[in-house]
């Protein structure tokens, strides 16, 4: 781990521990995937990107699976209730799935409940705290409210986790023009 990676997950660590997650380390078999993220030129990032989403996505129960299934196809087809339905029934069944979390917080995201989706994103990283998607989605929040130096914060550990993640340094940049000259 780089000085700025190291700096930038403590950073987040903190932030993350003042709303309620602590940030376990085990050993996975994502462990290889992640490592591959760091040193992949920039345009041949997506297969491990795609591989990790894959992984993300066993919760090791074919019901599980399937309850994801609908919820993702339910948000697709902008049936949010039906989407956060399904996914509260996968959360309420597989409280360890980190993916089922995610999903659910985006549902709620996309109802605007920015607190249950908050909440959803704090228990799926603390299952899994190198999930850049649940990461992003959390700084997308941040900005939403008016947070852009902690949005900020977040993004820098979507960048030790995944450099060359799509759009990320465009979103980086533009909170760091917001905000120059604030204390981070």
């Amino acid at each position: 781990m780089t000085g700025k990676t190291l700096r930038h997950s403590c950073a987040v660590a903190a932030f993350l521990a003042g709303v309620g997650i602590s940030l376990p380390v085990w050993a996975d078999t994502l462990d290889p995937l992640f490592e591959r993220l760091q040193t992949v030129e920039p345009g041949e990032y997506k297969p491990i990107e795609d591989k990790i989403w894959q992984e993300w996505a066993k919760s090791g129960s074919p019901a599980m699976d399937l309850l994801l299934e609908r919820g993702r196809a339910a948000l697709e087809d902008d049936r949010v209730e039906e989407a956060i339905e399904h996914f509260t029934a996968l959360t309420d069944h597989a409280p360890d799935f980190a993916q089922g979390w995610h999903a659910r917080a985006t549902a709620y995201y996309e109802a605007e409940l920015y607190g249950p989706a908050l909440s959803d994103l704090q228990v799926a990283l603390r299952l899994e705290p190198r999930h850049f998607g649940a990461l992003s989605g959390l700084a997308v929040i941040l900005q939403d409210l008016d947070r852009p130096a902690q949005a900020l914060e977040v993004l820098r550990a979507v960048e030790a986790i995944h450099p060359h993640r799509e759009n990320l340094q465009e979103r980086i940049d533009q909170l760091e023009k917001l905000t120059a000259g604030q204390r981070i």
